[in-house]
């Protein structure tokens, strides 16, 4: 168990989740027709940008897998979430690039994004991850390729992903029918 791991009520986590929730849905901000035309993009620097709204979202996260060995954010906007999770439960964090940001040797997948393709990599040597229990974070669960690619990556090193976590999902696409057998949290679903 993670060093600084508290079990929490459910009464407890439905406060974090609240908490965050309403930090999210007041500060996100939106822009249509971005990066492509008919994509809506949720902008969440307003939120990590907020010392309260980020402290929502990072606590919000500690508390779905407090037993966590690593907690694994999604390039880029993941790196955050993982960095301020990691800190609070007392694991190590571990970026999860896009393709061709990382030295070889590496584990590498690719996946769909809702406007395009895309590659996922982590380091295939250098950072001890079989047999870990990793926390898995991203921003947005859209039509769910990224989170997937990521999942494949831990699971291909004898990782475990025991709970993954997201500030957004975008129900209408279905991302989360494309996620494994892990509990899938979102702290705002649209």
């Amino acid at each position: 168990m993670s060093k600084h791991a508290v079990v929490e009520s459910d009464d407890q986590v439905s406060e974090r989740t609240s908490r965050a929730a309403d930090a999210v849905s007041r500060l996100t901000r939106w822009h249509d027709d971005f990066p492509t035309p008919g994509v809506r993009f949720a902008d969440l620097t307003p939120v990590f940008a907020d010392a309260e709204g980020f402290r929502a979202v990072i606590d919000c996260f500690a508390a779905v897998a407090p037993e966590a060995d690593v907690v694994a954010g999604v390039d880029a906007r993941g790196f955050l979430l993982g960095a301020g999770v990691a800190a609070t439960l007392g694991t190590g964090v571990l970026a999860i690039r896009k393709g061709g940001k990382l030295p070889p040797p590496v584990v590498s997948r690719e996946y769909q994004l809702e406007y395009g393709s895309a590659a996922l990599e982590i380091p295939a040597d250098g950072v001890e991850l079989e047999g870990k229990r990793i926390l898995l974070l991203d921003d947005v669960l859209a039509t769910g390729g990224t989170l997937a690619a990521a999942a494949a990556l831990f699971k291909e090193v004898g990782a475990e992903v025991v709970a993954a976590a997201v500030v957004l999902e975008l129900e209408f696409l279905k991302g989360r029918e494309h996620q494994g057998d892990y509990p899938l949290t979102s702290i705002v679903k649209l």
